[in-house]
């Protein structure tokens, strides 16, 4: 059977194949197996798999998952951390354009509202040391939307908050311009300060958005937060382990 493959971030750099041919009742920890084989000749992206998430059609998957013909695979390395989706007081949504971040705040506000905690991240000018000159951000736009969406929806549940806007950015960014925003809107500041921490905390390890950092010397993907263990497609460590041996 053939699977599709859209690897995102630095895998996207390194694996060209759009997509895989498989045995029949293949699990998504043998695909992860032969990837590691088949890069055996670049031993930093076979020590990349271990660490990575695996979604199934735009739902993350386990090692144990069999894949059927024409599943689309998203190869999803950790995160750095489109269409609008709203439903009463949450609203969140991917977009291309400059975020509108003092509107979205004023917009956010209830008279019943006691407090508004807003996270704003920034595009800096510098990483450790390294000028930047702007950042790429890009997503799994389908499951990304989807991530955003239901992490807002349980802040509501977990934090008690009234209401959570959510906005990410992608596509080129300059110095300056915000990449993420993120407003919790409560009648309580505690409630909206754990809500808005636990947000972009969350976002940053589990949403499939990576960052490409143009420096003045150079480029690299950024380094992503851990997938929590639950997430990550642990399976084929011994096989990246032992590909990286036999190629020392």
């Amino acid at each position: 059977m053939r699977v599709q493959l859209l690897p995102f971030g630095v895998l996207k750099d390194v694996l060209s194949a759009a997509s895989m041919e498989l045995p029949a009742e293949a699990t998504v920890g043998d695909l992860l197996a032969m990837l590691c084989e088949n890069l055996r000749d670049q031993p930093s992206a076979a020590q990349l798999l271990p660490r990575i998430a695996v979604s199934v059609n735009a739902e993350y998957a386990a090692p144990g998952r069999i894949l059927g013909e024409g599943d689309v695979v998203g190869l999803l390395p950790p995160v750095s951390g489109g269409s609008g989706e709203s439903t009463g007081p949450i609203l969140t949504y991917l977009t291309r354009a400059v975020i509108a971040a003092d509107a979205l705040v004023a917009a956010a506000k209830q008279g019943s509202d006691g407090t508004v905690v807003v996270f704003d991240g920034i595009v800096r000018d510098n990483t450790r040391g390294r000028r930047t000159l702007y950042l790429n951000y890009e997503a799994y736009e389908e499951m990304a939307t989807k991530q955003i969406a239901e992490l807002a929806g349980q802040a509501v549940e977990r934090f008690g908050v009234r209401g959570v806007t959510l906005v990410h950015r992608l596509g080129r960014l300059e110095i300056g311009e915000t990449s993420v925003l993120i407003v919790v809107a409560s009648a309580h500041r505690d409630a909206a300060f754990d809500a808005c921490r636990w947000l972009i905390d969350t976002l940053k390890k589990t949403v499939p958005i990576w960052k490409k950092e143009i420096f003045v010397d150079g480029v690299v993907w950024a380094d992503g937060e851990p997938f929590p263990p639950e997430l990550v497609a642990s399976s084929p460590a011994k096989a990246a382990a032992s590909v990286l041996e036999s190629a020392s």
